[in-house]
């Protein structure tokens, strides 16, 4: 077994998680300030889309690379 596949793999597995962990995270906290504070809802909503398509960019810059380097090996 190549080990450039294994570790583009858990490169690849470990993104995923990240970001999945990173925007569950931002999510839980923008309800909780819209939860507390009703009035900046749409502020609170606009920045938490940014900031979730800028962890989905990564993660996907990630994938990216894990695939590339598996490609390599």
């Amino acid at each position: 077994m190549d080990f450039g596949f294994l570790g583009a793999g858990i490169g690849a597995g470990l993104a995923v998680i990240g970001a999945g962990l990173g925007i569950g995270r931002l999510a839980g906290s923008a309800l909780e300030s819209m939860g507390r504070q009703p009035e900046a809802m749409g502020d609170l909503r606009a920045n938490m889309v940014i900031a979730a398509a800028l962890v989905e960019g990564v993660a996907l810059f990630a994938l990216v690379i894990c695939i590339l380097l598996a490609t390599k090996a």
